[in-house]
């Protein structure tokens, strides 16, 4: 059983593992849609309305033309439901989706869960996944937007 919670080790060059996850509004999105279309850009972090989180999502908005001249999507994941990920858009003006993670499944298959006392907790990861549906890019906490677009 403790296996089955561990998280994998990923790193570039690594096929991004598969998933699909609803958005906010209840559409469905699944990773595999976007290859040979579109970069993706996959934003883990811990919780809707929590200062990190409002800070490094609204850097991404403020960069949102940098990321679309890239050829890129972004998505927001954690474990929030459709309302609460409804009302950060509302409040915060995310021109992104933010996905459900609800049993934080994903966020585990992305190395982006940690163990806080007995609790498993998301743990801010930034994951760019090129075309290819390879991992192009892949870092813990808050890296620059700069960063991001230079792995794009």
């Amino acid at each position: 059983m403790a296996n089955a919670q561990k998280s994998p080790k990923l790193v570039v060059g690594d096929r991004a593992p598969r998933f699909t996850l609803e958005s906010q509004n209840g559409g469905k999105v699944s990773l595999a849609q976007f290859f040979e279309k579109q970069n993706v850009v996959l934003i883990f972090y811990p919780g809707d309305m929590t200062p990190g989180c409002i800070m490094q999502l609204c850097a991404v908005r403020d960069d949102w033309s940098k990321f679309q001249r890239k050829d890129t999507v972004v998505f927001g994941i954690n474990h929030g439901d459709k309302a609460s990920h409804a009302e950060f858009i509302k409040k915060y003006g995310f021109p992104f989706p933010l996905l459900v993670d609800a049993q934080k499944r994903v966020s585990t298959k992305y190395g982006a869960i940690k163990n806080f006392f007995k609790t498993r907790i998301i743990k801010r990861t930034v994951v760019v996944v090129g075309k290819d549906g390879k991992i192009a890019y892949i870092k813990s906490g808050m890296p620059k937007n700069s960063d991001i677009l230079k792995a794009l």
